[in-house]
């Protein structure tokens, strides 16, 4: 069975992120809430997401200027929601990048609908590899398990997830917080320190010089597979 399709809720109103949250997850839906752009973004770096449902009126940065930047590196679908029913306020979210516009308040079949609508006219993002190679190890990002040749390598949960969640974005840079976020785990930054070192142990050949689990300063962490 395909996996469900992930979905990030971005709006400053809890009632309304919970409500959404609630009614998407029954209808099928993955969902991730997020409480602001710097949220957003932090949650962005650390997951992937089939679309975002942006709120327009947002304290900070607004849902009009995120889909913006957003939009100067990802083609990640959006839906705006705004209070703002006027044509200038549509064709401003429209121009910023969003795929649809949907004014508040509305009937959450109608959202449902949009949803659908958008994820059924977008092309399907490349498959993500299934495991990655790092020297004599593999993992296995689906079963979250850790090979050295044939024989699994025991992983603590926290570290099977903090590796899966850098294996998810080969490359990248995920800061502390992001790799917290994407891990789903309870942690603070000294800890996802303390986790890193830990998973060096198992895969590095030499945890004082790595060359897979790279620390990028004043940044985070990435990890470079074969």
């Amino acid at each position: 069975m395909a996996e469900k399709p992930h979905i990030l809720v971005v709006d400053d109103d809890r009632r309304l992120r919970e409500l959404l949250g609630r009614y998407l997850t029954e209808n099928g839906y993955r969902v991730t809430a997020a409480t602001d752009a710097v949220n957003a973004r932090a949650k962005l770096r650390g997951m992937e997401f089939d679309l975002l449902v942006l709120d327009v009126m947002m304290p900070g940065e607004d849902g009009v200027a995120l889909t913006k930047s957003l939009r100067q590196g990802s083609e990640v679908p959006i839906l705006l929601l705004t209070a703002m029913a006027e044509p200038d306020d549509r064709i401003a979210g429209l121009e910023s990048g969003a795929d649809d516009y949907l004014t508040k308040p509305f009937e959450p079949r109608e959202l449902l609908l949009r949803i659908r609508t958008i994820l059924r006219r977008t092309p399907p993002p490349d498959a993500a590899p299934k495991e990655i190679r790092l020297g004599v190890h593999r993992f296995d990002l689906e079963r979250e398990v850790l090979f050295a040749g044939k024989m699994p390598v025991p992983l603590t949960n926290a570290e099977a997830r903090l590796l899966k969640a850098l294996a998810s974005n080969p490359g990248e840079t995920l800061s502390r917080e992001a790799l917290i976020a994407a891990a789903g785990i309870e942690a603070t930054s000294r800890v996802v320190d303390v986790q890193v070192t830990r998973l060096r142990r198992k895969i590095e050949p030499n945890p004082k010089a790595p060359i897979y689990l790279q620390t990028i300063r004043g940044k985070g962490y990435a990890l470079w597979p074969d």
